[in-house]
């Protein structure tokens, strides 16, 4: 199986595929999302989520690189002073040792010249995303991050691994936002389609 590419048309906000080109589509509709705009390289499905599952519980360094090269292959930059990441849960990030976010936006930041700047800290660990809904989700990151200096560029491309529901992507844009970010667009591996 190969990885499947999210390719227009798709939502101008969210970036989920679509029928035809939308400003908001049925996913992000109706949300407050704290971020202009997310792309993503590949759909998270089969092969995809295999190769994140390694990637995470692995510790495989080496598909940042991949993942990287796929983003930039699929994915157009946008205009940004720097680039961060999600940050990790601590707990976490003492059992997997690398932490994906962080080696993707510094392979992109690389490939596309941008300074990668830790702008994120985590306020509470938060319990696991997986399995939850959209609104178990919003609630359960909500508040999750804080700046970590008091003055965030203007211009901030945000970095994760998956987006699923974007609440994680949400939730980390209003704290940059609470720095002083103006707009925050997301860049991902792999995204969740329904």
């Amino acid at each position: 199986m190969r990885l499947r590419a999210i390719s227009p048309p798709r939502c101008r906000r969210c970036g989920a595929p679509t029928a035809w080109p939308v400003e908001r589509c049925r996913e992000c509709a109706g949300r407050r999302l704290a971020f202009a705009t997310a792309r993503a390289a590949t759909v998270y499905d089969g092969p995809a989520r295999a190769l994140v599952r390694a990637w995470k519980e692995r510790g495989l360094r080496r598909v940042a690189t991949l993942a990287a090269e796929l983003v930039v292959d699929r994915v157009a930059p946008t205009a940004a002073d720097v680039i961060t990441y999600i940050p990790p849960d601590a707990v976490r990030q003492l059992r997997r040792g690398a932490h994906p976010a962080e080696l993707l936006a510094r392979e992109l930041a690389r490939r596309w010249g941008i300074a990668t700047v830790p702008l994120l800290g985590r306020t509470s660990a938060g319990g696991r995303q997986t399995g939850l809904h959209y609104a178990e989700r919003s609630r359960n990151v909500r508040g999750a991050f804080e700046p970590l200096t008091g003055s965030v560029p203007k211009r901030v491309l945000l970095v994760d691994d998956v987006y699923t529901t974007g609440s994680t992507a949400s939730a980390a844009a209003t704290a940059l936002r609470a720095g002083g970010a103006a707009r925050i667009d997301v860049v991902t591996f792999a995204r969740a389609v329904r």
